[in-house]
């Protein structure tokens, strides 16, 4: 069955003129109306067998030591027990003394031996803990023995804390985990990882960017469409992925967390960072995970909070950020939201003297992405969201170590250009015998209701307006920028892609055994011969194309 999905790509201008001076000014401006919501997530293992020198005492200490910043700061957070922290007197005695309108206590759901045998099933792992994602995880066991293991699991945790936890997170949790721990034991948050291909075993790619999504009853990674479709849990994207550098090589980790010392344990990142999360528009809220699992030690991560955790206490005095538990979140997001909401994450200034700008933007229909580099506007990203698909290990289970959760994708332009370098439409005009890129001023970010945000480019004596809707997106030309414009869908040579053919008008797409289509409802495809996958053309200086399923 194919899915049509008419496509509005809009681009028209709109000149609102922003001035972005350096950190420690910026973080004088009005508080913005939308609320920018930080987690700090501690998740805690007693086991590291990759590493000699991280003891158990080694690994305890390390908590103690985020317990006592996080009170330095008066931060409060979330702390995540995987099972055997979980039966760890010392973190049982350690975290009941923190205080419970501050501090919120839950599972972390990587599964070690004692938590796998307790719930009747033979270990295959090599050791104690095996971070394999076949033995470590949940997809490696059958639908009937997750249900065992988190039947023990939350019994066990009744017992020690005198109730069942609110928030399991996890790199990856597939589908039937997060049902049953929601139908049996009302769970209000749920997380999982960043968008990545590959690292650690684990590829999750293409879905909603950041902040966080109701799932679908089929598939934990994917974004259902309509209310009586999804698990009415959230779960939020971790880590806090760097916008424009994360995206452009997802095979790396460049993020929030305090470890690494080109991103989150970087003093100009990390300022730049939460510059852009707490001042650049944002439609809905925004939201960023912040702490360390205790695998990677005090001495590695000490001098990334120390720099991180003040500017978060300074940027909550200042009203410009809450810091609250992932539960407190998760109950915040049900009550405000009934299905997923349309929101963004957009970068005006990038890190050191790049010129690059962007725009996430989300719904529960599809997510996209803007990147201007160089004058030049792309299209990187565009993947659809579609509740009937369900994740590889809903009824199955892997046997390798590696995961993979997709979504629909129309324009994947790390997957589909090169290593740095993402790919995917780039607006071009004619210039005499000659296609090239049109090239602009600065965009300015806008937010137009709820639901829809614009994107206003100035380019020549005209302009580009792009608006972003929930179940849209229109490119409209004003003034005649360019003459002769279009889109063209670039990958890199040999990339394989999900495109087929185009005909009637319209892209055919297979991925996964999933056939789809982007339908223009403004503008005309057709195939093109400068070596593009295809173009699309303006209609009296617009391109329409809808990104939902028209029933």
């Amino acid at each position: 069955m194919i899915h049509k999905i008419k496509f509005i790509l809009l681009l028209a201008v709109f000149c609102i003129h922003a001035d972005y001076s350096v950190y420690a000014r910026q973080s004088k401006t009005k508080p913005a109306a939308e609320p920018r919501i930080v987690n700090i997530v501690n998740f805690i293992r007693d086991i590291e067998p990759r590493d000699a020198n991280v003891t158990k005492d080694v690994l305890y200490q390390t908590v103690v030591n985020q317990v006592k910043l996080m009170k330095q700061y008066h931060l409060g957070g979330t702390f995540l027990l995987q099972y055997d922290a979980l039966i760890d007197k010392r973190y049982q005695d350690l975290l009941k003394t923190l205080p419970k309108n501050e501090f919120e206590i839950g599972g972390w759901w990587e599964l070690p031996q004692a938590l796998i045998e307790k719930a009747g099933i033979k270990w295959r792992g090599k050791y104690a803990w095996d971070w394999h994602s076949d033995v470590g995880f949940s997809v490696g066991y059958t639908p009937a023995e997750r249900e065992k293991i988190i039947d023990v699991y939350f019994a066990d945790f009744k017992q020690i804390f005198g109730y069942y936890p609110k928030s399991i997170a996890s790199w990856v949790i597939d589908a039937h985990s997060l049902n049953y721990m929601y139908d049996k034991y009302k769970i209000v948050a749920s997380a999982n990882c960043k968008d990545q291909v590959g690292t650690d075993g684990f590829t999750l790619w293409g879905g909603y960017w950041n902040q966080a999504y109701y799932p679908s009853r089929l598939n934990a990674y994917m974004p259902a469409q309509h209310a009586e479709k999804q698990l009415p849990v959230p779960v939020f994207r971790m880590l806090g992925s760097d916008p424009i550098r994360q995206y452009a090589d997802g095979s790396t980790v460049t993020t929030l967390e305090p470890v690494y010392t080109h991103a989150g344990g970087n003093e100009q990142w990390v300022n730049w960072f939460f510059q852009a999360f707490a001042n650049d528009p944002s439609l809905g809220y925004n939201y960023t995970q912040a702490g360390q699992e205790n695998s990677f030690t005090w001495e590695a991560m000490k001098k990334g909070l120390e720099l991180q955790l003040p500017i978060i206490a300074r940027l909550r005095k200042e009203g410009k950020v809450r810091v609250e538990t992932m539960a407190k979140s998760g109950e915040w997001f049900k009550k405000n939201y009934k299905v997923t909401p349309a929101t963004t994450f957009t970068v005006s200034k990038d890190l050191g003297n790049s010129d690059m700008k962007t725009v996430w933007y989300n719904s529960r229909f599809y997510r996209l992405n803007l990147l201007w580099k160089n004058g030049e506007l792309r299209i990187t990203d565009i993947h659809l969201f579609n509740e009937t698909v369900p994740d590889k290990y809903l009824n199955d289970v892997t046997t390798i170590n590696q995961s993979f959760f997709y979504t629909l994708p129309l324009v994947d332009g790390f997957q589909w250009g090169k290593r740095g370098v993402p790919e995917g439409f780039r607006l071009m005009r004619k210039e005499g015998e000659r296609e090239v890129p049109v090239h602009g001023g600065d965009p300015v970010f806008t937010n137009i209701s709820n639901t829809a945000a614009r994107a206003s480019w100035p380019v020549g004596k005209g302009s580009f307006e792009i608006v972003m809707n929930e179940n849209s997106m229109t490119i409209t030309g004003k003034k005649h920028p360019a003459d002769d414009w279009f889109l063209d869908l670039y990958v890199a040579e040999g990339a394989k892609t999900a495109f087929r053919e185009i005909a009637d008008n319209s892209a055919l797409y297979e991925f996964e055994g999933h056939t789809y289509r982007l339908v223009a409802t403004r503008g005309r495809m057709e195939k093109s011969t400068n070596g593009s996958l295809y173009r699309i053309k303006p209609q009296d200086q617009e391109i329409v194309l809808m990104l939902a399923d028209q029933k």
